[in-house]
């Protein structure tokens, strides 16, 4: 049994004692403390609720749902939906913040309450510290029954969120209704089931193969979106012939796509097409996190623009992309963000950006991922002993490379010529996770090799 406690949010598996897994009483607890804050920081009485399709979320719902009436909070109840779809309605609605009921790409037995503030942004470090204070504390106050809060069922989002979609300048539905596309999905039998037909659909795709596509929460695998998980999808685009194969996660922010012949175009590759699409038509910054490839770097700088690193982690991505106004940034896990529609992960303005790109190059999906510069990465940990002064050992690491470009602004991060290798130490447990990226398979294993050999020396 786990429960994590972050400032994003609460997720943990279903089931267990309190405090030691996401029961009943802690969803009770962090539900009341996040509503308490929110109606204190914007004094405004209303949140917007939403849930991705996960066996425990109508249970989940009922709870967070009640226990927000008991408040005092009038909530604003989407249903099955989407994170960035929640994202879009709590500003839609006018609402202080917004709680959404997805572990993301953890697997089923996994629930989460994910927390956004009043512009439908995940809500950041001091105001997570203080959410989880409250919670500690039991820093909040039931309403009297002359007080409780209202319940509005509103299923009409998904309608919204695609209009905004289909509204965006640079998406082309009649160009890629003319294209022609053959589609196959996979939706890991959550949300995206509902949500992504019904987008191409109105983009006007008219061969659509789903699988995995009945939201009841039962994932047919590991609903994480990598190649591993996705060889049903390959098979599929392969048996019927179709142009690509698309993948979203449980709670469809996370994007990726499968190509013709059947292998990945590459999850780090969904925000770099996207972003090469978009600053041919509006230059400007982009932003990534310091563990997403480096070809966005190689792709805005040949467009003419200026790339920027943030520290992992959505929240700090949008925090970097507000300060240089970024017009797209994202997440090498398959997480765009254009701000053009909101300043979230949406798989959804994805997907259509994305098809107006592949349906003007005329390319197929093969051709135009041959048009980016080939990177690979290699992903590592080291475990360490609880008592090694994790900190002092990446500042002992960065003293090595200090002639070499490096970056601190999230562990250590080296930059080579050729490749990067990136040092984070885990907050959960003894490890350091050693993310690296070169021209070959070989080379970027390679580089974490050679930077590992050097921590195992200095730890001795």
């Amino acid at each position: 049994m786990t429960l994590i406690k972050s400032i994003s949010g609460i997720r943990g598996t279903i089931g267990g004692k309190p405090g030691e897994a996401l029961t009943p009483i802690d969803v009770v607890k962090f539900t009341a403390a996040f509503g308490s804050f929110i109606k204190q920081r914007s004094g405004i009485n209303r949140i917007v609720v939403g849930r991705d399709a996960r066996i425990s979320g109508e249970m989940v719902r009922n709870l967070v749902v009640g226990t927000l009436q008991s408040i005092g909070m009038d909530v604003v109840d989407l249903g099955l939906s989407t994170t960035p779809t929640v994202e879009i309605a709590v500003p839609g609605e006018h609402a202080g913040g917004g709680i959404i009921l997805t572990a993301s790409h953890n697997p089923a037995q996994w629930n989460a309450l994910k927390l956004l503030n009043g512009e439908g942004e995940f809500i950041n470090d001091e105001e997570g510290k203080q959410v989880l204070e409250m919670a500690e504390n039991f820093d909040f106050n039931f309403a009297d029954v002359e007080n409780l809060g209202k319940v509005l069922y509103d299923d009409t989002y998904l309608q919204k969120h695609i209009d905004q979609v289909l509204a965006l300048e640079l998406v082309d539905a009649e160009a890629i209704r003319k294209a022609n596309f053959n589609i196959a999905v996979d939706a890991v039998n959550s949300t995206g089931g509902i949500f992504v037909p019904a987008l191409l659909e109105a983009l006007g795709v008219r061969n659509i193969h789903k699988i995995h596509c009945l939201p009841d929460g039962h994932f047919a695998h590991n609903p994480e979106p990598l190649a591993e998980n996705l060889t049903d999808l390959s098979a599929l685009v392969i048996e019927r012939g179709a142009d690509l194969g698309i993948a979203v996660d449980p709670d469809v922010d996370r994007l990726c796509f499968v190509m013709e012949d059947g292998n990945m175009f590459g999850e780090e590759y969904t925000l770099v097409a996207v972003s090469d699409y978009v600053l041919r038509h509006t230059p400007g910054d982009t932003v990534s996190n310091l563990s997403s490839t480096r070809a966005l770097r190689d792709v805005t700088v040949q467009q003419g623009s200026v790339y920027h690193a943030a520290a992992v982690g959505e929240v700090n991505v949008v925090t970097k992309m507000k300060e240089v106004n970024a017009v797209i940034g994202g997440e090498g896990n398959g997480g765009v963000i254009y701000p053009a529609i909101h300043y979230g992960r949406d798989a959804l303005a994805g997907i259509a950006l994305f098809l107006t790109h592949l349906a003007k190059s005329g390319k197929r999906i093969s051709e135009l991922r041959a048009t980016y510069p080939p990177y690979f990465m290699s992903k590592n940990k080291i475990t360490l002993t609880p008592d090694l002064d994790v900190d002092q050992l990446l500042v002992a690491m960065q003293q090595r490379y200090r002639e070499t470009p490096h970056s601190t602004i999230d562990g250590l991060k080296i930059d080579f010529e050729e490749g990067w290798v990136h040092l984070r130490k885990s907050n959960t447990e003894p490890i350091i996770r050693v993310y690296s990226e070169g021209p070959t398979p070989d080379r970027a294993d390679a580089l974490a090799r050679k930077v590992m050999e050097e921590i195992r020396a200095i730890v001795g």
